[in-house]
């Protein structure tokens, strides 16, 4: 996965602030670092680009979390986007409020931020575009289930909808030093804006502006409407921001986002699955593959989550030290506890706590907020697991496939009293009622002796130390199943 695995360079100090639009753009800054040259600050470019969705909020999760892990300096927002989304657009903004530098928040529109793309710029303290870019449009619209396009809003739903965006885009705007009225004319038709006495766009239509239009200056003293300027690109964007020496880590599309969001969305799916499949195992002598399914199952599960910025590599590692443990309690020192609790806790910790969004500065312990869907995914993911296994410890041992997966393995635990002892599979001379001696840890299945030497049996699904005294309570073909006497 060493496509995840990104360089953490460093970025820096806002300056150029001050400079008018009517100043020339500064020239592409050279980013090449030398051993010589004094080490400038760290930038984060992420990209904002096409629809705004499920997707690009884990592309935004991860670069924030790797720029605060690396304490950057700066973020800017590479925006090329017709909008998207509003509740992915509202995730995105909390993340984005996440950042402990909020004053060295950027934008650079670099061609279009329409609608959700305008919200998101909001988020952001300074708003650079480059040249012929535009930037509004943002009124909500309602989309046909299905991809069926664009459907009329009845009209007390549309007054309802765009007052709540008009709320949030007003507060980022606020929070950031932006003029709120030029945003809500971009959401509400019936706003219109007028600055100075001059008319900006008239109430009836959204307010899109230009790049020129973004940066005029108005008011007393004269202040630019929404642009801190046109740069010519993204190099000239982060000269303007540290013209010195900067580092710039680029945040990359995995291309595996749309994948992570159906593994984040069918979580509890997988768990269930990993651990039917571990009960199956548990169930059957060996290895072989229901534990390869698990393990793969959690693989899955925990690879979904690290694309969308919700795990990291540490849970799967305390998950793989749990199964570990509890392998250890069941091949090892079977009728030991401690290890398997320890290992069940472990298992059952990892699942969680990579569900749980957490951020570099937030406490170490998570806070219910972040816990409140973990837990609904793991309780939904527990209520299908004891369902199935339940419904597993009634069929299966009656089922041809479990006989076939406890007879023609032997169990690696058996101890033949004597070397030449041969393993008999078939239940010759026995009736209902023999009884006999456990000869291995019956787990369910294992090696008995009846007096004629070892032969395979297995339980009813429970668990029977060896030396214990059996007798047999059913006999199926060759399928010979006992209990303690």
């Amino acid at each position: 996965m060493k496509y995840l695995v990104y360089l953490l360079l460093t970025l820096g100090a806002a300056q150029g602030f001050c400079q008018s639009p009517d100043q020339p753009a500064p020239t592409t800054p050279n980013v090449a670092i030398s051993a010589t040259m004094p080490k400038g600050k760290t930038i984060y470019v992420i990209p904002i680009r096409d629809e705004i969705d499920p997707s690009m909020v884990y592309i935004v999760r991860r670069g924030v979390k790797e720029a605060m892990e690396a304490k950057a300096d700066a973020i800017i927002l590479d925006m090329d986007t017709n909008g998207g989304r509003v509740d992915n657009t509202e995730e995105i903004i909390a993340i984005l409020n996440k950042f402990p530098h909020q004053d060295q928040l950027y934008t650079f529109v670099n061609t279009k931020a329409f609608s959700a793309g305008s919200f998101i710029s909001a988020a952001t303290r300074v708003i650079y575009m480059s040249p012929g870019s535009v930037i509004g449009a943002a009124a909500p619209i309602l989309m046909s289930p299905g991809g069926g396009g664009i459907q009329e809003m009845p009209k007390t739903v549309e007054e309802k909808m765009t007052s709540a965006v008009r709320g949030l885009v007003r507060t980022q705007a606020q929070n950031h030093g932006h003029n709120p009225a030029v945003f809500e004319a971009m959401v509400d038709k019936d706003q219109g804006l007028s600055i100075d006495g001059k008319e900006i766009v008239p109430k009836g239509k959204l307010l899109t502006l230009t790049n020129v239009e973004a940066e005029a200056r108005y008011g007393k003293p004269p202040k630019n409407l929404l642009s801190h300027g046109t740069r010519a690109d993204l190099n000239a964007v982060i000269g303007d921001i540290d013209p010195g020496h900067p580092q710039v880590v680029k945040i990359e599309p995995t291309g595996f986002e749309q994948l992570a969001r159906l593994i984040v969305l069918i979580s509890p799916l997988l768990i269930a699955a990993a651990m039917l499949c571990g009960y199956i195992e548990f169930k059957t002598p060996g290895f072989g593959v229901f534990g390869i399914l698990a393990v793969v199952f959690a693989v899955i599960y925990f690879f979904g989550h690290y694309i969308a910025g919700l795990s990291g590599y540490e849970n799967l590692v305390i998950f793989i030290i749990g199964v570990a443990l509890i392998a250890v309690e069941l091949f090892l020192l079977p009728g030991h506890i401690l290890p398997g609790v320890i290992g069940a806790g472990m298992v059952l910790y990892s699942l969680l706590k990579a569900m749980v969004d957490k951020y570099p500065m937030d406490p170490t312990i998570p806070t219910m907020p972040q816990l409140e869907l973990p837990l609904r995914n793991m309780g939904l993911a527990l209520v299908i697991s004891v369902i199935g296994i339940l419904l597993l410890a009634k069929v299966l041992p009656k089922t041809p496939l479990y006989g076939a997966l406890v007879l023609n393995k032997v169990n690696p635990n058996r101890t033949p009293e004597s070397a030449n002892d041969q393993v008999v599979s078939g239940s010759s001379g026995l009736a209902i009622g023999t009884k006999g001696k456990a000869l291995t840890m019956l787990r369910p299945a294992g090696t008995a002796d009846f007096g004629h030497g070892p032969v395979d049996v297995i339980t009813q699904g429970d668990f029977i130390k060896p030396g214990a005294v059996i007798s047999v309570v059913k006999i199926e073909g060759n399928v010979v199943t006992v209990e303690v006497a």
